[in-house]
């Protein structure tokens, strides 16, 4: 069999027909990532490889590392082109591992290479991109119309000016829709570094005095409708885990002024806080019909000699064993005694909550649209073959799969796009699994409808874009 040649992942007919006549023609809703919008109102062109592929990618630095690479060389002062070799060197060992996929699905997508990254190959394909990053259909925006993207929902902190989504709103020029997602993870985590300091350039953003629990929940609404007139269309929550604690005012007031006083607060007070601040969100998510978005299950910055030395977001974090059920269920109960459920994205770091994810989802849906509630994508360490595959396949237990929001690309790269690829050429495979074991009806028709929904149709209908 030929290396990732046009039916790689399709390991049957079925999958084959539905991938190419289906799936890969469809457009791109990339919901939820981490790139910069002020690059694409920019419309950056990059100086070389290294600058658009290892520059910010800690799934990448992860693997050097692993390799025994020093640092320097990784996240350091050494050479762009030093990085990348270090990078090729490292491929060839990453076998089963979806950056090898990635790696070249983006070579042949973006720079038409055909062959195999590797320390031999390094000088040929650094020379090949770096050529052709340097002409114009390699700028950012040329990359998204070239991705077929419709939408990019980028990850926005409230005190944020937005200004860049202004003016690529104001001025036009990218094929995609740009819009803020609203992150509010600074407001919510009393309990951290920053916190007090924080706030204060919360009430800046907001133009009000803070001076109490109340006052940020006004703020962060204040904040929200800003967001939402620049086309906001979702949210985004990052959680070590789903806290639900609820409690009277008074005593959330008490632990707001208990923190803005500089005294440590407990881990039992900052979950009253969060809850207390999560549910007002909550409820205002649901006034304005746009998506909650929440992420957990992630132990953070574990490495503390690195992390004091490069910062969050490093290669540091991995999986938490810590169960939420009971406190999603609460919380997301909650809300819907209020008739003020938003539409709800769950996605745990942990792929040990698969199975309870899907069973909580049955217990909230509503009829304000189809799979309100979801069970997102598989997340962060999941995102490979064997974690998409486990995802979809209990959602297809559990709930319907066919009402599945899909891919995104979580990333912080423009040329991620083609993880959308491998995502649909493994949904594909799958479907076609069972089509082929006679699990369902082989109707080219319906089996179409039903993968260009999870591809486009169902992201495009839940986020509003149609």
């Amino acid at each position: 069999m030929k290396f990732m040649d046009k039916d790689f992942l399709l390991k049957n007919e079925t999958a084959r027909k539905i991938y190419h006549n289906h799936a890969a023609k469809m457009p791109i809703v990339d919901y939820h990532c981490h790139i910069d919008p002020k690059e694409i109102y920019e419309d950056r062109m990059f100086d070389n490889i290294t600058q658009i592929w290892l520059g910010g990618d800690h799934y990448k630095w992860r693997l050097i590392r692993s390799n025994g690479i020093p640092e320097e060389e990784i996240t350091g002062p050494a050479d762009a082109k030093t990085k990348f070799f270090r990078f090729a060197s490292m491929l060839p060992k990453a076998i089963g591992n979806p950056m090898y996929h990635w790696t070249h699905l983006e070579l042949k997508a973006y720079f038409g290479y055909e062959g195999v990254l590797s320390a031999d190959t390094a000088e040929e394909v650094w020379n090949l991109c770096n050529k052709k990053l340097a002409e114009k259909d390699m700028s950012v925006r040329s990359i998204i119309e070239k991705s077929n993207v419709k939408m990019i929902g980028t990850i926005d902190d409230p005190i944020d000016s937005l200004q860049w989504h202004k003016k690529i709103k104001e001025e036009g020029g990218c094929s995609a829709m740009v819009l803020p997602s609203y992150r509010p993870d600074k407001a919510v985590n009393i309990e951290k570094a920053g916190f007090t300091d924080y706030i204060g350039k919360l009430s800046t953003a907001a133009g009000m005095a803070i001076n109490s629990a109340a006052d940020v929940k006004a703020a962060l609404t204040d904040r929200l409708d800003y967001f939402c007139s620049l086309g906001c269309r979702a949210t985004d929550h990052g959680l070590d885990y789903v806290v639900y604690s609820p409690a009277d005012e008074a005593t959330v007031e008490a632990i707001f002024a208990k923190a803005m006083a500089g005294a440590t607060v407990t881990q039992e007070e900052a979950d009253i806080y969060k809850t207390d601040i999560l549910l007002h969100l909550g409820r205002e998510y649901a006034k304005r019909g746009i998506v909650m978005q929440l992420h957990y299950g992630a132990q953070r910055n574990t490495n503390t000699n690195l992390f004091e030395k490069l910062g969050p977001d490093t290669g540091f974090d991995c999986i938490s064993t810590k169960t939420c059920g009971e406190a999603i269920t609460g919380f997301l109960n909650a809300l819907n005694k209020d008739g003020l459920l938003p539409k709800t994205v769950l996605y745990s770091l942990n792929p040990q909550d698969n199975e309870m994810l899907g069973t909580i989802l049955g217990c909230f849906q509503g009829s304000e649209v189809a799979g309100k509630i979801q069970h997102g994508s598989a997340w962060w360490f999941n995102d490979n073959k064997s974690g998409m595959e486990q995802q979809m396949k209990s959602l297809a237990n559990l709930s319907l799969l066919g009402n599945f929001i899909g891919m995104l690309t979580d990333s912080r790269s423009f040329l991620s796009y083609t993880r959308h690829e491998y995502f649909r050429r493994i949904l594909c495979n799958l479907i076609g699994e069972w089509v082929e074991n006679g699990e369902y009806p082989n109707d080219e028709k319906l089996l179409g409808q039903l993968v260009e929904d999870i591809c486009y149709n169902n992201a495009a209908r839940y986020f509003g874009i149609e």
